[in-house]
């Protein structure tokens, strides 16, 4: 799925540096003895990263919550050769308060979502669940401090190749471009690239449910985190515990049809958020809905054409805001903090307030890299300041292209540009052209994966919760049913009549039955639902 980001995003505190180095690691395991199972099946032998302890202690870093904790947890590059080359992930957790039942483990969505900092900024929501569990996240491969990818930075970066308004207009130019940036982000982000897919994620999970000592494993996961737990459950469906996945991603769209999807979805909550802007006095678009959402569109459209400077080396256009705008949307708690930023950069010509929306974080300063920091070393993680500032999409295009098996001719991308653009248009005169580009992203990278289209269905796992909201701007409520129908009778579906990116967070109903299941094993009926408001459901 295209740019489905946390649901709260979190306080990430990016670098503005150049590509740390891809830490490769095998410190601390035993030496592997064999490549294959004791019963000479084709499965490599993963048991020394299965039988690794997990060294927990305190957090570092400014700011980090007093009783989280963090470790890290060492995995194969690449799965096939477990015997070669290894990195390490991310980890952080809450501790169990009450009589420890195992661990429950939070994806927060993306792709391109550092679980650490969200756990620690965003984590008390779910201290509930320590009455029985460990809580715990990761910065998945290739995100965070998780040998963290990238495209390059600054304003000859491969992702900034494509801001621009010729970008579309162009199709052979764009076919060029579009191969620099594939070119770029290769360049950049090292030998992880290629084993950066789902499929790989859901295996790395296989390894952490193992190293916390579960026969099962428990798992949360938000928007794009409900693509992964469904990978789990196909690749590993024996050891599936109580497993939820809310704001369903699809399994089956081509990135086509899912961008569309989610264009016409982030409009329609943008023309909620004018309408309720345009109330209030100090509203940038005026008093008249209609009016404010002309406003929106020639603010962007002004942006593209004459870009403001920033504090931070490259100016900040109209695709900028867009990526601001679709951040601010997803959760109208945000919507205050979104007015007031946009209501400075409107006024004043001042971006400081949206940038950190368009970065996939907090309208925090992004600090700079300190000077004559080496390098670090192998066996350790990337520094959390040495994260690219590119991370997050860099990871998301990575993530969707190594999970989508299309690949387009250049003939076929150029025949089907005018009609593309058409409908992307059609779905929104404001994230159109930004979603377009993301779907774009995958031409000159390697076929992805043809597993998730064709295997992940029919589950043979215990029954698994499966919620959607009918409002949600960036998983259609249809994508539930749709994978809840494919994935079989495992799933069960809660029908969160709210609004907003996906309903833990928002709704106390379906925090509560979410809850109820992840603790004790109470799982509503088929059909139920949670009203829009609804505190008892």
């Amino acid at each position: 799925m295209l740019a489905k980001l946390p649901t709260r995003p979190g306080l990430r505190r990016c670098a503005l540096a150049a590509t740390a180095a891809l830490t490769l690691v095998g410190a601390g395991l035993p030496t592997a003895t064999a490549n294959r199972n004791a019963d000479g099946g084709d499965r490599p032998d993963l048991s020394r990263f299965h039988g690794q302890k997990i060294a927990w202690s305190a957090c570092e870093g400014e700011g980090m919550p007093h009783d989280l904790q963090c470790g890290r947890l060492t995995v194969p590059l690449d799965y096939g050769r477990p015997g070669a080359d290894t990195l390490e992930l991310a980890l952080a957790r809450y501790r169990a308060t009450g009589d420890k039942r195992g661990s429950v483990v939070l994806n927060f969505g993306g792709p391109g979502g550092a679980g650490v900092p969200e756990l620690a900024y965003g984590g008390k929501q779910f201290m509930d669940l320590t009455d029985e569990y460990d809580v715990v996240s990761f910065d998945p491969r290739g995100v965070g401090r998780s040998s963290p990818v990238s495209c390059g930075e600054g304003e000859d970066s491969g992702l900034s190749t494509l801001e621009d308004a010729s970008a579309l207009t162009d199709p052979q130019g764009l076919l060029n471009r579009l191969r620099r940036v594939a070119a770029d982000c290769a360049e950049h982000s090292g030998p992880v690239l290629p084993h950066i897919g789902t499929v790989d994620a859901a295996k790395d999970l296989d390894v952490l449910r193992a190293a916390l000592g579960d026969k099962d494993l428990n798992y949360l996961g938000f928007s794009y985190g409900t693509r992964l737990g469904a990978v789990y459950a196909a690749r590993f469906p024996d050891r599936v515990g109580r497993l939820v996945l809310d704001g369903v991603d699809t399994l089956t769209e081509p990135l086509t049809e899912q961008g569309v999807a989610g264009a016409r979805g982030q409009q329609v909550a943008l023309d909620d958020f004018v309408g309720w802007c345009t109330k209030d006095i100090a509203c940038p678009f005026g008093q008249d809905p209609r009016v404010g959402r002309e406003e929106v569109v020639r603010l962007v459209r002004s942006l593209d054409e004459d870009p403001v400077p920033t504090d931070f080396g490259a100016d900040f256009s109209g695709q900028d805001l867009v990526a601001a705008l679709g951040q601010g949307l997803y959760s109208r708690e945000l919507w205050p903090l979104l007015e007031r930023a946009l209501a400075q950069l409107v006024e004043s010509g001042d971006a400081s307030g949206v940038l950190g929306f368009a970065g996939g974080g907090s309208a925090l300063p992004l600090p700079l890299r300190t000077a004559g920091r080496a390098d670090p070393s192998p066996g350790a993680l990337v520094d959390e300041e040495d994260v690219p500032l590119d991370n997050l999409p860099a990871a998301l295009m990575a993530i969707n292209c190594a999970d989508d098996p299309d690949r387009p001719t250049a003939a076929q991308v150029k025949a089907d540009l005018t009609r593309l653009r058409a409908a992307y248009d059609k779905a929104s005169p404001v994230f159109g052209r930004y979603r377009l580009n993301e779907v774009l992203m995958c031409y000159g990278r390697p076929r992805g994966t043809d597993f998730i289209r064709d295997e992940v269905k029919d589950l043979d796992s215990p029954q698994m919760l499966l919620v959607g909201t009918r409002g949600d701007p960036a998983t259609p409520y249809r994508w539930t049913v749709e994978t809840a129908e494919r994935l079989g009778s495992s799933a069960v579906v809660l029908d969160n009549k709210g609004d907003g990116h996906t309903g833990y967070g928002s709704s106390k109903c379906v925090h509560r039955k979410v809850d109820d299941f992840l603790l004790y094993g109470s799982l509503p009926p088929t059909g139920s639902s949670c009203g829009p408001d609804e505190d008892d459901g």
